[in-house]
C-alpha cells in the first residue's frame, strides 16, 4: 500500500511540474510578417522582450509557439512584440486582464488568440468601428449549445428586402462568426460578406438572396471543429458540434425567419478547421446540407478518419462542393483537397458538383478567403433555371491584388487567349467592359475610391470577384 500512495504521489508530482506549450494560433491581419512575438509575465520578471521567450513561428499554419520548462505554482502572462508599447489588447484596444496558467492544470498545448497590438490598432481596417452592414444583426450573445454546455454569439445577415418581400431564402451556416461581417470583432480580418451579398443583389446577380448564419468560435475551437482527437492539439467534440448546428440552431432559424428549409437550399462553410467541420457537417447529414463551401480546409488535423468516413459514408451525390486553396499554403493542402474531391468522386458525387480552385497567389488568410467567397458563392447559390445559370460555370480567372491602387491585373486560364471583362460599381452601374488577355493589367485610374464587382466572361463560362479600389 505504501508502494502505491508512493506511486501516486509520484505522478501527481510529474503532472505538477510538467512543461507546457503555449500556442497563439491567431494573430491581427496587420501584424507585421517578420514579427517576433514574446510572452512576458511572472516567470521573467515581465520582460517584454526577453530572447529566450521569444514565440516560434510555424510556416505551414502561421501559429506562434513556446514551451516553458516545468515548474509549480501559477503564472500570469501576456503577449508583446517586444515591448510594453506593443502589447496585446482586446478587439476595441483595451486592455486585456493578465492571462493565467497552472501548472499541472492541463497537459499539452495551452491555445490562444492576439485579438489587437496596442501599437497598431489605428491602422487596423474598420478604424475601431464596426464594420457590418446595417442588415447584420446579432441573433443572440449567449446563443446556447446544449449538446457541449456552452453559449455562443450567433450573427445573423437578412437579404436586402426581407422585411417587405414576403418571400422564403436559402440559408448559409458559417463557422468562425467574428470573421464574417465585422472587422471590429474580427481577429484576423473580416470575410465582407454582408457587402458582397448587399453587392451582388445590387447588381442583379444573385436575384435570388441568402440568409447567412454564422456563429463565433469560441476557446474549444480545435475541440469543436473536429471529430476526431488529434494527440498533439485535441478535437473529438466535432459530432456535438454538427449536432449543434442541426438539431438546435437550423430549427431555430427556420422557426423565426422565413427559410427554404430543404436540403437544397441549406449550405455550410468554413475555412481551414471550419472547412474540416463543413465537410464532415454534409457527410453526417446528408438530407440537411446540400451545398458545402471549402476554403483552405486543415485536413491534415484528422486525415485518416476522415477519409476513412468519407469512404464508408458516401456523400449525397447531388451535394455540391467548392473547393479552393493557395497551391503554397503547406505541403499537404492541395494533396489531401484533391484525395477529398477524389474520394467524392468514386462515392459517386458527379464532377458537375465538384468545383476545383488553386491559386497561385492563396494564402491562409482572411484576405484571401474574402476575395474568393464571391465565386464560391455564387458558384453554390446559383439559380437552377435555365436562364440564369446559362454562365453559371466557373472560369479559373481572377483579379488581383485586392484591394487595387491603380491597376488591376487579370489572370485566366493559360489555353485561354481573351474574355471579356466588365466591371459595375456599387449600384450596378457598368463602369468598365474591354477584352482582355492573360497577364494584361487594367487602368483603374479613372474609378473613384469603393468596392466593385468584376465579372470575366469567357463563352458559357464566368467568374465573379469582388474588389475594392484604394
Amino acid at each position: 500500500m505504501k508502494k502505491l500512495f508512493s506511486f501516486i504521489f509520484t505522478l501527481l508530482a510529474f503532472a505538477a511540474h510538467a512543461q507546457v506549450t503555449f500556442k497563439i494560433t491567431a494573430v491581427p491581419a496587420n501584424t507585421p510578417a517578420n514579427a517576433t512575438i514574446y510572452i512576458a509575465g511572472t516567470f521573467n520578471a515581465w520582460n517584454p522582450a526577453s530572447a529566450a521567450h521569444a514565440l516560434t513561428r510555424d510556416a505551414t499554419d502561421g501559429s506562434y509557439q513556446i514551451t516553458l520548462p516545468a515548474s509549480t505554482g501559477t503564472i500570469e502572462y501576456k503577449f508583446t512584440r517586444g515591448s510594453w508599447a506593443a502589447v496585446e489588447t482586446n478587439a476595441t484596444n483595451g486592455s486585456v486582464p493578465n492571462r493565467t496558467y497552472t501548472f499541472g492544470s492541463s497537459t499539452g498545448s495551452v491555445l490562444h488568440q492576439v485579438l489587437n497590438w496596442e501599437d497598431l490598432a489605428g491602422g487596423t481596417p474598420g478604424g475601431g468601428q464596426s464594420t457590418a452592414a446595417a442588415n447584420v444583426s446579432v441573433i443572440s450573445t449567449t446563443f446556447q449549445i446544449p449538446q457541449l454546455g456552452r453559449t455562443r454569439r450567433v450573427w445573423l445577415y437578412l437579404p436586402p428586402g426581407y422585411a417587405t418581400s414576403g418571400r422564403r431564402y436559402p440559408v448559409l451556416y458559417m463557422q468562425d462568426g467574428q470573421n464574417v461581417f465585422d472587422n471590429l470583432t474580427a481577429f484576423a480580418g473580416e470575410w465582407g460578406v454582408d457587402e458582397t451579398l448587399n453587392l451582388l443583389q445590387s447588381n442583379g446577380q444573385d436575384p435570388t438572396g441568402c440568409i447567412v448564419v454564422a456563429i463565433d468560435n469560441g476557446p474549444n475551437r480545435l475541440d469543436e471543429y473536429s471529430p476526431w482527437n488529434n494527440p498533439q492539439y485535441g478535437g473529438g467534440q466535432g459530432d456535438l458540434y454538427v449536432d449543434f448546428l442541426v438539431q438546435t440552431l437550423k430549427p431555430y432559424i427556420d422557426a423565426n425567419y422565413r427559410t427554404l428549409t430543404s436540403r437544397e437550399n441549406t449550405g455550410v462553410a468554413g475555412s481551414s478547421m471550419g472547412a474540416l467541420i463543413a465537410t464532415y457537417a454534409a457527410l453526417r447529414y446528408p438530407a440537411v446540407f446540400g451545398k458545402v463551401g471549402v476554403f483552405s480546409p486543415a485536413y491534415w488535423f484528422a486525415a485518416q478518419p476522415l477519409f476513412d468516413y468519407v469512404h464508408q459514408h458516401p456523400a449525397n451525390p447531388s451535394t455540391r462542393f467548392y473547393f479552393v486553396s493557395g497551391t503554397t499554403e503547406s505541403t499537404t493542402m492541395v494533396p489531401q483537397m484533391t484525395a477529398m474531391r477524389d474520394s467524392l468522386l468514386r462515392g459517386g458525387v458527379p464532377a458537375a458538383n465538384l468545383n476545383f480552385n488553386t491559386r497561385a497567389d492563396g494564402q491562409h488568410a482572411e484576405w484571401f478567403w474574402k476575395r474568393e467567397f464571391p465565386a464560391a458563392y455564387s458558384w453554390l447559390f446559383a439559380p437552377a433555371t435555365a436562364t440564369a445559370t446559362r454562365k453559371s460555370q466557373r472560369l479559373a480567372a481572377s483579379v488581383y491584388p485586392n484591394p487595387a491602387a491603380q491597376e488591376l491585373r487579370i489572370e485566366l486560364p493559360p489555353a485561354l487567349a481573351a474574355a471579356q471583362l466588365e466591371i459595375s460599381d456599387a449600384r450596378g452601374r457598368t463602369v468598365l467592359k474591354t477584352a482582355v488577355h492573360n497577364g494584361q493589367t487594367v487602368n483603374l485610374r479613372g474609378l473613384a475610391h469603393g468596392l466593385y464587382l468584376s465579372r470575366i466572361v469567357a463563352g458559357q463560362e464566368m467568374t465573379v470577384v469582388k474588389f475594392a479600389k484604394e
